[in-house]
């Protein structure tokens, strides 16, 4: 039996098979059998599955109670595979990847499907016309090469099987669905907004704070609309550059609190109202459709319904089934135990050898027991805060903690400079990156098409370079953390089989299991051991621990 097969579904539920070499190339016939499900279910010993998509296919298997252990996805690791070659935001379909190795015209990906309110999964939907089979093995054997050309082969590879395990586990995700109690949503939203005036309009609590604003600045005021918040203080005398909280708050002004008030409801009636509710909550089940990999550093995504930001309220409504819990697990500090391991400074690996807090100690080395002074230091490195105390704050830690520093630095550098920054398994950060990253670096966005390594950035201004210094700093960072949280998945997702318990929240660095209330402890003691597992395969031996701190809860809300 081979341990990798390459499988494409067919139209009519069927599949095309092959097994594969270590080549990548073909080590049997193709074969055509008429159930996608059975094919792979006769073939237990199969180490690895090799598919175009997994969006396209295991939802498919999950459907009739088919699970795999592994994956490759051939799509995600071709978009992988283009960033670490300094090609990122080409066409990363199989289509466009087999045009590529044919120097063909290249065709643009189909555009993404939004997720379907309340459906179990956008997944089900139908994909793409898929590629001959022929050319599927083809681009699979040419990626199984371009991974052996790589800087870190080994990484490059751990980095692909890392990802197509998260692609596994989202699938899971979204089958399985965070539970979520419709009734205690609705109460929460009734106590919190009042009554809804036939269903249309500001719910009675958002129309009375408007009024209280309105009265404030002595006319009609529309809080909903920044312009007219930002005109109306004017009018007062008062210049406000946003209507920020943070900002408004240091006004004084008798608008500001009814004002404050009104933003933080209104964001909950919009993004988590009666409307969401009917829209997502299906079946006692939220399922947002999980994206992997839906940022240039990593991290995850979703497809709809604001799963990464639930408001703490809201939270109330995520509760456990009957004799069920949740455990709910946050890794502790873990950007600056992952800049420990990637940098290798012997000092900071040893701070971020103990389970405890990790600024506590980082304090009692370098910042004269001043636990908040360590984590702005130790934090302003990691995102750039390089001036005023920031400044004074680095020439403290630069002395303990030089190779720390230094590897920060030099991904900064690279990155002014227009150079391709990695993370420590591979991942890339394109010379060019999109809204969100630039948005958060405060970068403008610039065309897709990336420079190679060792070139600039055309139309870049020294501004630009230094603010994308300021996004690669926190990239080989918090891109890291990421590779380390899909193996960490991966291990907890190994963990749980066989289990009752099943993985149905993810964010960054928190994770949530639903299990029986008897399978909790055991649940617990399988995420910190996934989380040291993860540091080891991603960073090797190292003193860096990667502990959790973890709850088992009814109640979501109940957790922190």
């Amino acid at each position: 039996m081979s341990e990798r097969w390459l499988v494409e579904a067919t139209e009519d539920g069927g599949a095309r098979l092959a097994p594969l070499g270590e080549d990548g190339r073909p080590a049997g016939p193709v074969r055509t059998e008429p159930d996608l499900a059975a094919a792979v279910r006769a073939r237990p010993d199969a180490a690895r599955w090799v598919w175009r998509s997994t969006a396209e296919v295991y939802p498919r298997l999950l459907a009739a109670g088919v699970r795999v252990e592994r994956c490759y996805d051939i799509e995600d690791a071709e978009q992988l595979l283009l960033g670490h070659e300094g090609r990122s935001g080409e066409p990363r379909s199989a289509a466009a990847a087999f045009a590529r190795l044919r120097r063909r015209p290249v065709p643009a990906d189909p555009p993404q499907r939004a997720a379907v309110p309340g459906a179990q999964s956008s997944l089900f939907e139908p994909g793409p016309a898929p590629l001959p089979f022929d050319a599927l093995l083809e681009v699979y054997a040419e990626q199984v090469r371009r991974h052996d050309a790589a800087g870190h082969p080994g990484r490059m590879r751990l980095l692909t099987a890392a990802e197509s395990a998260g692609m596994l586990v989202a699938a899971e995700m979204n089958r399985a669905g965070l539970p979520w109690r419709a009734d205690v949503h609705r109460r929460l939203l009734d106590d919190m907004l009042g009554e809804r005036y036939g269903g249309v309009g500001e719910p009675r609590r958002l129309a009375e704070l408007a009024e209280e604003v309105s009265a404030a600045f002595g006319r009609r005021v529309r809080p909903d609309l920044p312009a007219d918040v930002l005109r109306a203080f004017a009018q007062a005398g008062i210049t406000v550059k946003s209507t920020r909280r943070w900002e408004l708050e240091r006004v004084d002004h008798p608008a500001v609190a009814p004002l404050v008030a009104y933003k933080k409801l209104y964001r909950i009636w919009t993004a988590h109202g009666w409307g969401w509710l009917q829209d997502w909550v299906r079946e006692g089940r939220f399922r947002p459709g999980y994206l992997p990999g839906g940022t240039v550093s990593g991290r995850w995504t979703t497809n709809g319904g604001g799963a990464l930001q639930i408001p703490r309220i809201i939270r109330r409504a995520v509760v456990a089934d009957p004799g069920w819990r949740l455990v709910v697990a946050d890794a502790d500090q873990m950007e600056p135990r992952v800049l420990a391991a990637i940098s290798r400074d012997p000092g900071l690996m040893e701070v971020a050898g103990d389970p405890g807090d990790l600024y506590a100690r980082l304090s009692d080395r370098a910042f004269s027991g001043d636990r908040d002074q360590a984590k702005i230091a130790l934090l302003g490195a990691v995102y750039g805060q390089t001036s005023g105390d920031g400044l004074k704050n680095l020439a403290a830690l630069r002395r303990r903690f030089p190779l720390a520093v230094a590897y920060v630095d030099d991904a900064a550098r690279a990155g002014e400079e227009g150079r391709l920054v990695r993370t420590w398994l591979g991942r890339t950060s394109p010379c060019a990156v999109g809204a969100e990253e630039a948005e958060e670096a405060g970068l403008p966005q610039e065309p897709a098409a990336a420079a190679r390594e060792g070139g600039g950035v055309p139309g870049y201004t020294s501004s630009d370079a230094r603010a994308r210094g300021r996004f690669t700093r926190n990239f080989v960072v918090q891109g890291s953390a990421a590779d380390w949280a899909l193996l960490m998945l991966a291990a907890l997702r190994r963990s749980l089989a066989g289990m009752a318990a099943e993985l149905v929240f993810f964010q960054h660095d928190e994770v949530i299991v639903h299990c029986p209330a008897d399978e909790a402890p055991e649940v617990a003691a399988a995420i910190g051991a996934a989380g040291d597992t993860a540091g080891r395969i991603a960073f090797g031996e190292t003193p860096v621990r990667f502990p959790f701190t973890t709850a088992t809860v009814e109640c979501y809300a109940d957790a922190k």
